[in-house]
């Protein structure tokens, strides 16, 4: 009775992304295009509007998670940060400028900062303690075919002439059913919190963890937003609906490799699947700093897919283990909060290197530093007691 309680408590989230997903990914593969085509804005420009709207999301996430914890609200705190996802779509209807655009991303990302912690909090409550990369594997693949169905819609949208604005109405549709599904799922509210202060000051981190973070961070200054591997595509020749359907190519990726890598993690160490996943990442920036076929293009972004499938659960599984217990959401927020700000100069790094320098710099950037973070965490996981244990088990 139990497991089932458990397994159908991470479906239900993980259906609650599958919508909101939906109706973010019917729209945000269309933004650089609207942006750029209709707005009039530059790459330089398309980087600042998601450096900003991620550092927002960012600086929320380990607050919400520092919350969620302390107050037992966790649910709560999701269906707030979901809700936003609708409040975002009707902003954008109302953009005529590349400004309404930055505030309209402000709001879904703000959502974004608050529901991601308390979410992944409630994905650990659910699950079974050896079983935690294959449940953020299950949540990565409700997600992701999420997505799928967005890119899918996307690129229909694109082929048929639909129009923007009438796209980003019919995207709010699934973000509505979305945040309905949250009021079906379970909190646990019964575990006692501890009485000792949390304060990032503080060193009850584990020291391999403050490590892992620390390389992590490194690591996203050279990962900026997906939406420069799509004006990539576009500048090597792919129309507007191909580059959606690239995407949707990503995605599926995505989607499929999720609950398997997240299992191969429980059984094997994260290791075994975090260093790789780093790998693939540098060799797949590397691949779109050179010069490609279209045919090689389609191949990058299939391997790109597996880069976010292989680093999605089990990177989320080992934070949550090595977390102080009584501060997971806090500690999961703290590594959303890393990941924001790199993505913030990460972007604006980018969208300069493009303009400035030329349009493949940003991926040998990231593609280098995508290679040493693979080293720098094989040295830090190498002796990691949490993947010996769960190899072992």
């Amino acid at each position: 009775m139990k497991k089932k309680m458990i397994i159908s408590n991470i479906v239900l989230i993980g259906l609650v992304s599958l919508f909101v997903d939906m109706s973010t990914e019917m729209v945000y593969p269309l933004i650089p295009l609207f942006l750029t085509s209709t707005l009039g804005a530059t790459p330089a420009i398309v980087g600042i509007i998601e450096g900003i709207a991620e550092s927002i999301a960012s600086l929320l996430k380990v607050f919400s998670g520092y919350i969620g914890d302390v107050y037992q609200n966790k649910k709560r705190l999701t269906f707030i940060g979901y809700s936003a996802s609708v409040i975002y779509k009707v902003f954008l209807m109302m953009s005529t400028s590349w400004m309404g655009v930055l505030v309209a991303r402000a709001i879904d990302r703000t959502g974004k900062g608050i529901r991601t912690a308390p979410r992944d909090a409630l994905v650990v409550q659910s699950s079974e303690e050896k079983k935690l990369g294959g449940s953020f594997g299950l949540h990565k693949m409700l997600d992701m075919a999420g997505s799928s169905m967005g890119a899918l819609f996307a690129f229909v949208f694109v082929s048929t002439g639909f129009g923007f604005h009438k796209a980003f109405i019919y995207s709010i549709f699934p973000a509505i059913i979305g945040v309905l599904i949250i009021t079906t799922v379970k909190e646990d509210k019964s575990q006692k919190q501890s009485s000792e202060k949390f304060t990032l000051k503080g060193v009850k981190l584990d020291s391999k963890l403050k490590l892992y973070l620390a390389v992590m961070f490194i690591f996203c200054l050279g990962n900026s937003s997906n939406i420069f591997l799509l004006l990539k595509a576009q500048e090597r020749g792919f129309s507007s609906s191909q580059v959606m359907l690239l995407y949707l190519i990503f995605n599926v990726s995505t989607s499929v490799l999720a609950i398997p890598s997240g299992k191969l993690s429980d059984k094997f160490g994260r290791s075994s699947i975090l260093v790789p996943g780093y790998v693939i990442y540098g060799l797949v920036y590397f691949g779109f700093a050179m010069m490609i076929s279209k045919s090689t293009m389609v191949l990058l972004f299939i391997a790109y897919g597996a880069y976010t499938a292989f680093i999605s659960g089990a990177e989320r599984a080992f934070i949550a283990e090595v977390a102080p217990s009584h501060f997971k959401g806090t500690v999961l927020g703290i590594y959303g909060m890393l990941q924001g700000i790199g993505l913030l100069l990460s972007s604006i790094i980018a969208g300069s290197m493009w303009e400035h320098i030329n349009s493949n710099a940003p991926f040998w950037f990231g593609g280098m530093l995508g290679i040493i973070s693979a080293i720098l965490i094989s040295i830090i996981l190498s002796k990691d007691n949490v993947d010996k244990s769960l190899k072992n088990a």
